[in-house]
């Protein structure tokens, strides 16, 4: 199951997974692309935050992993930090608490794929030429990286310690995997509100044989992976 799946990283993920004969569920607020639907199994179009729909979802198949794309981007949260706060934070632990009820409906373990920030580092203090850990400098300065850190914290909860207290055991019902992305550059769609929306923007826009005038300064240097 793929949510977001009509978004930068979802065309892709898709033409890989379809492509390895993976059999494939998608969600997203916008209907799929004509040119992905036969790639798919079922494309249902809602919202993470709407519970009718994950409960359709839920009774329709049988899902053994999840690729939770669908996000409220960097420059969206700063405008909309409430709304951030519900689609990267309640919209997540919704599908938490759907990939739970996926294990324990169908006897085993669902892997829970979680595409983090480079965001959740906020400023680094200055530590020379050394690389940083993952446990360093986690002190976000952004919305959209304050609730990155907190889902990958609630991942491992989901993962190692839900209804600890519980007298049935819930433990490694969810495989909680995250990895702290840079900015992501694709040929195939256009970014749409993170920061680093520019340097795509610039290669689309020469790609189109289109003016473009940058909104940062030529000094600027950020992480990309494409």
């Amino acid at each position: 199951m793929i949510t977001g799946a009509a978004g930068e990283i979802g065309h892709a993920l898709i033409d890989r997974l379809s492509e390895a004969g993976r059999e494939l569920v998608t969600l997203d607020l916008e209907p799929l692309d004509a040119s992905l639907l036969t790639r798919v199994s079922r494309a249902y179009t809602g919202s993470i935050l709407d519970h009718k729909v994950l409960e359709t979802i839920q009774a329709d198949c049988a899902v053994i992993r999840i690729y939770h794309l669908a996000a409220l981007l960097s420059t969206q949260s700063e405008f909309n930090p409430v709304g951030a706060h519900e689609v990267n934070v309640t919209g997540t632990l919704n599908l938490l608490e759907f990939a739970m009820s996926q294990a324990r409906d169908h006897g085993r373990s669902v892997m829970f794929f979680y595409p983090s920030s480079i965001a959740v580092y906020g400023t680094p203090i200055h530590l020379g030429d050394r690389p940083v850990s993952e446990r360093e400098c986690s002190t976000p300065r952004t919305m959209y990286g304050s609730n990155k850190l907190y889902c990958e914290h609630l991942g491992r909860y989901y993962a190692s310690y839900y209804k600890q207290l519980d007298t049935e055991v819930h433990a490694n019902l969810v495989d909680f995997r995250s990895i702290r992305f840079p900015g992501l550059i694709s040929a195939l769609t256009t970014p749409s509100g993170g920061t680093s929306d520019y340097a795509s923007e610039m290669i689309h826009s020469a790609a189109n044989s289109e003016a473009y005038t940058c909104f940062v300064r030529p000094d600027t240097r950020i992480p990309f992976m494409a």
